[in-house]
């Protein structure tokens, strides 16, 4: 997967949603069904974020010419959609349909805002963990467009090979002769759990069960189980010895990747145009293992959920499933924000073309989605923090990993 001064843009991720099977259309109906007997009227509103919006436009245009509906188009700010979703669809000034993350589904389907929809047999068309990922309680919430996980970036002047493992990742790191032997962004107070996660999973140590669907279980924490101490011994030993340095933020990582003090970076896509820009030669290889099992890195999705107060449900669900959810669509919205692909035929061309989006998307076939449960929450507001204080020594590992765990646990029951 070595690619040589080559461009692209940073991978991301977004999916999209949608309620009700078509009507006078079958469930896997997946072409121009706009002519198909349905009576489409009125207006549709769609929220969307500026990265989305000149794609979404001409996906507008093509469907009001087809059903006569039109689409308004509202810009908003991606990190404000959620609250104001929420806010806003009970008093019935809310979109018919919104860009978001999947683990906002939580919240929003918690507090009855968006409703479910019926993918049929277009749920075989999208990637596995993307429709995963837009799953909720035994309902699909999501038409998803693109993927998006982190994976180890190396510099291949400095490491001619990818490491087996992470202590050959050390030792060629070593090798190397570089200031540093590996890299990765922490926060100083709360670490970075999301990117430290796959080292936690290769411990055997996952935040949540998951149930028989393959849904995460609230009620069976595992993040303290014997694979979380042995992983909080491991962060302490590696805070020990300078590998884990809440000191480095994610900037900071990043100028002393792309300034070749490290053969390796753990990071996302992101950071690969500064990488290409100061002209490294640059491979995406699998995250080196460090507890034995496979490193899992979180899988994030984003998209268009309906409301569950659109008073044009047919005419979004058309739009979502048959505009935003169609081939031509999904492959413009990559091709604008390289956020690679969740649908199956635009995520395989994609791949196909680019060395680096094929060695994200490796790496993301083995990822998992992101927990969107509401206990997730209280997850969050312990777990960061522990690391940080683990990383920099301030008590025996083990006894914090145990604390947080059992704060969680309070918190979640």
């Amino acid at each position: 997967m070595k690619v040589n001064k080559r461009g692209i843009a940073a991978f991301g991720a977004i999916a999209v949603v949608s309620t009700l099977t078509l009507a006078g259309c079958a469930a896997g109906d997946t072409g121009d069904s706009a002519g198909d007997g349905a009576d489409f009227s009125g207006e549709i509103t769609v929220w969307v974020d500026a990265d989305r919006a000149g794609v979404l436009e001409d996906a507008a245009a093509d469907f009001t010419e087809a059903t006569g509906v039109e689409v308004k188009l509202v810009q908003k700010e991606f990190g404000e959609i959620r609250d104001q979703f929420v806010q806003q669809v009970p008093t019935g000034k809310g979109p018919d349909v919104a860009v978001g993350a999947h683990d906002w589904l939580g919240v929003l389907a918690t507090n009855g805002v968006i409703a479910p929809v019926e993918l049929g047999d277009r749920a075989g068309d999208f990637e596995q963990v993307a429709v995963d990922a837009w799953s909720y309680e035994g309902q699909t919430y999501g038409v998803p467009y693109a993927i998006e996980n982190i994976a180890l970036l190396r510099n291949t002047d400095l490491a001619p090979e990818a490491p087996t493992d992470f202590a050959d990742m050390i030792a060629k790191g070593q090798a190397a002769g570089t200031e540093y032997p590996f890299i990765v962004g922490l926060d100083p107070e709360a670490s970075d759990p999301y990117h430290l996660y796959p080292f936690q999973t290769s411990f055997g140590a996952p935040v949540f069960g998951s149930n028989a669907d393959g849904s995460y279980n609230a009620a069976d924490l595992q993040i303290g189980n014997e694979g979380g101490q042995s992983f909080a011994t491991w962060l302490a030993e590696q805070g020990a010895a300078g590998v884990l340095n809440t000191n480095i933020t994610g900037d900071l990582a990043r100028e002393n990747f792309v300034a070749g003090k490290s053969p390796f970076f753990l990071t996302g896509p992101w950071n690969v145009p500064a990488a290409e820009e100061a002209g490294l030669n640059i491979a995406v290889d699998a995250i080196p293992s460090a507890g034995g099992e496979d490193a899992q890195p979180f899988a994030g999705v984003q998209g268009f959920f309906l409301s569950a107060e659109s008073e044009n449900r047919l005419a979004a669900n058309e739009f979502l499933l048959n505009y935003v959810g169609s081939e031509e669509v999904q492959t413009a919205l990559y091709e604008v924000g390289g956020r690679t692909p969740a649908l199956t035929a635009s995520f395989e061309a994609a791949v196909a073309a680019d060395p680096i989006t094929a060695g994200f998307g490796e790496v993301g076939a083995n990822a998992v989605p992101m927990p969107s449960i509401p206990e997730m929450g209280a997850v969050w507001e312990f777990w960061g923090v522990t690391q940080a204080a683990i990383i920099n020594g301030q008590g025996d590992p083990v006894a914090l990993w145990n604390t947080m765990a059992a704060d969680v646990q309070a918190a979640v029951e």
